[in-house]
């Protein structure tokens, strides 16, 4: 089991706002049930110290915004909120981009780990706590990952 601080400063995690990706920021799209398609514009975090740093610090994010987690294999991944200050959704995603797990309202400030205890994932995208219930994302929707290189 892999254990991942959730937290990152502005142009930690591989994104930077001064250096827009060629062909369009990156962002995850997840297509909920009903078939309606919800954009999150999302910060890269593909490195072990991009990913330890996660949302650490941070005082808010906005609805729409996120940060999406890449790992190299699928596994059991648990999330810590350790210097974390804003409740997080942690949303696993595997292998084949369709959520696995709905980590809702993660608690700040804790070494508490987050996740699914029973199943594999590869990805992570965490959004503002709530987000995930007030969009009907759950287990079973598909994800698309767009200009995710």
């Amino acid at each position: 089991m892999l254990m991942i601080f959730a937290g990152i400063s502005l142009d930690a995690c591989g994104h930077s706002p001064e250096k827009p990706k060629q062909g369009g920021e990156p962002h995850v799209l997840l297509k909920v049930h009903g078939g309606t398609e919800l954009k999150v514009d999302v910060e890269l975090c593909r490195t072990e110290a991009e990913r330890a740093r996660g949302m650490m610090f941070r005082q808010s994010l906005a609805s729409g915004k996120g940060m999406l987690f890449l790992f190299e294999r699928s596994e059991r991944l648990k999330f810590w909120m350790k210097n974390t200050y804003i409740p997080l959704d942690m949303i696993f995603i595997d292998e084949a981009k369709r959520v696995v797990y709905v980590e809702e309202n993660a608690e700040p400030l804790t070494l508490q780990g987050r996740g699914p205890a029973d199943v594999d994932s590869r990805y992570v995208l965490e959004v503002p706590g709530g987000w995930a219930r007030a969009h009907g994302v759950e287990p079973g929707v598909t994800v698309r990952f767009v200009n995710v290189d």
